[in-house]
């Protein structure tokens, strides 16, 4: 399992926005959206598990793409405390 590391995103995408994206490589085992603690609101990044080979195609396939009107960056996240 990859973790996809999914940053310069609209601040109206959902994780089903997302999840749909992602879909079409493979199976999304996970989506998570990192919101401000303060505000609640979205930050404009987050992370997409998929099994390796599924998720280095997404990668290849989505990185500087354009989404909901955005050049999305895709690549493979750093592990926690890096």
């Amino acid at each position: 399992m990859k973790s996809i590391y999914v940053g310069n995103l609209a601040y109206s995408a959902s994780e089903e926005d997302i999840k749909q994206l992602f879909s079409k490589y493979g199976n999304v085992a996970s989506v998570k959206l990192i919101n401000d603690r303060e505000t609640g609101r979205a930050k404009g990044f987050g992370f997409v598990e998929m099994d390796d080979a599924q998720a280095l195609q997404a990668i290849s396939s989505l990185d500087n793409t354009d989404f909901m009107g955005r050049m999305i960056r895709v690549n493979e996240a750093n592990p926690k405390g890096r």
